[in-house]
Formats: C-alpha cells, structure tokens, sequence
C-alpha cells in the first residue's frame, strides 16, 4: 500500500514537472550546483594547503584553480539553472561531435576494426541533434525529468516486485 502512495505521488509530480519543466530542473540544478561549491571549496583549502608544503607546490595550484573554477560553477548552477541545462545539452553535444568523429576515422582506418565506423556516424550524429536540442530547448530536460518520474511511478503500480526493497 505504501508503494502505491509513493507511486501516484512520482506520478503526480511527473505531471506537474511536464506542464511547468523548471520545476524539474531548478532542485537538480540546485543540489548539483550546492554539491560543486562543496567540491570547490574543498579543492580549495586543499590547494592552499598543499601551496604551503614545498613539494606540493604545482599540485597545490592547480587545485587551486580546479576550486575557484568547480566553486563559480557551483555559485552558477545554484542561482542559474538554466546554465545547469545549457551545460548538459552543450556536454551531449560534445560527446555527438567525438562519437562523429570516431565514426569517420573508423572508416578511412586502413587497419583495425573499421565496420562499425558508418553505426558510428549515424549514432553521433543523433547524439549532436539531440545536444544541439538540449542546448536550445533546456526546458526540455525538465520534461524528460518528468517523463522519467510519471515512468518510474507506473513502472511501480504495475510491476510491485521491481522496487522490492522500497519501504
């Protein structure tokens, strides 16, 4: 009965996360951007500290710069979630550009396993459309977000053993 409540509930939130999607990504983006400040401040002090220790001084710097950069990243996806979404749609990008990229030296590879260069093209190239539709729609990952709770809720009324360790 329990999982039933939090079913409908997931489902609930699912829908009301489609029909107003930055609600979805502002807690994401909140808590990530909250967790990378944590990140940035520790890179920080660790810096600092290593800065003082006369081996650790280039280790010490570039954590420095690692937490004054994981700490203005934090600050940003704490008072911006957009940027948090842009973010996620411009690294799917990045990764079509990299797997398109795989795919056509696969295929001019004179040696090695080139057959699946052509799978790779195409899957990159679906990757770059899918980022380049994150990186102008980022309300849309609010929208998957909710797609992913109203699933998750239906998955749990209609198949009680999937989530057995739940409550």
């Amino acid at each position: 009965m329990q999982k039933m409540g939090i079913a409908l509930i997931l489902i609930i939130i699912g829908l009301i996360v489609i029909f107003f999607p930055l609600l979805g990504l502002v807690p994401i983006a909140i808590i990530s951007g909250f967790l990378i400040l944590m990140v940035g401040i520790g890179l920080i002090l660790a810096g600092i500290k290593e800065m003082g220790e006369s081996e650790g001084t280039s280790l010490g710097i570039s954590l420095l710069i690692l937490g004054i950069i994981a700490f203005i990243l934090g600050i940003g996806f704490t008072f911006n979630p957009t940027l948090f979404a842009w973010l996620v749609g411009f690294t799917v990008w990045i990764i079509g550009i990299f797997l398109i990229v795989d795919g056509i030296t696969r295929i001019l590879a004179k040696t090695g396993d080139n057959r699946c260069g052509l799978k790779d093209i195409i899957i990159g190239i679906i990757i770059l459309l899918v980022g380049l539709f994150f990186v102008t729609y980022t309300l849309f990952l609010g929208v998957l977000v909710g797609l992913w709770l109203i699933t998750t809720g239906t998955r749990m009324l209609y198949n009680p053993g999937f989530f057995k360790d739940w409550a």
